[in-house]
């Protein structure tokens, strides 16, 4: 009776023979999913936050451009004709700088980038310019 007892025992042993193993693989598989996942995660928010530091530089650039427009208190062709265009792409990559509707009335500026690799942005800003009473 000890005998086909422990012989019982000895097969079912050898029916799990492996499982742990199978186990502790598909733990190491579904972890190795959750890094993976996280990694995506965080190259997403490098790029979100690129985009967003690019986007927030150029409303600078276009707003700093329509005060210096303002407070010229001149004709906005004769500042317009004064700024390097140039410089831009010093601060941003592949950097446009744009002015149109050169009236003293209503001036509208266009900054744009694309980093490498990626899609073309573009920031408008507009404002209204009078002349100055004496």
């Amino acid at each position: 009776m000890l005998n086909s007892r422990l012989k019982m025992r000895r097969a079912k042993k050898r029916g799990q023979v492996g499982s742990v193993l199978i186990e502790a693989m598909v733990a190491v598989t579904i972890f190795s999913m959750g890094v993976l996942a996280l990694v995506g995660l965080q190259t997403a928010m490098i790029k979100n936050s690129s985009d967003n530091r690019f986007r927030a530089e150029a409303q600078l650039i276009a707003q700093t451009h329509l005060a210096n427009m303002m407070a010229y208190g001149g004709d906005a062709s004769v500042y317009i004709s004064t700024v390097d265009k140039n410089k831009i792409k010093a601060q941003l990559p592949n950097g446009t700088l744009t002015f149109s509707a050169l009236t003293n009335s209503m001036v509208t500026v266009t900054v744009g980038w694309q980093v490498p690799g990626g899609r073309q942005h573009q920031v408008n800003a507009s404002s209204y310019l009078f002349d100055v009473m004496p």
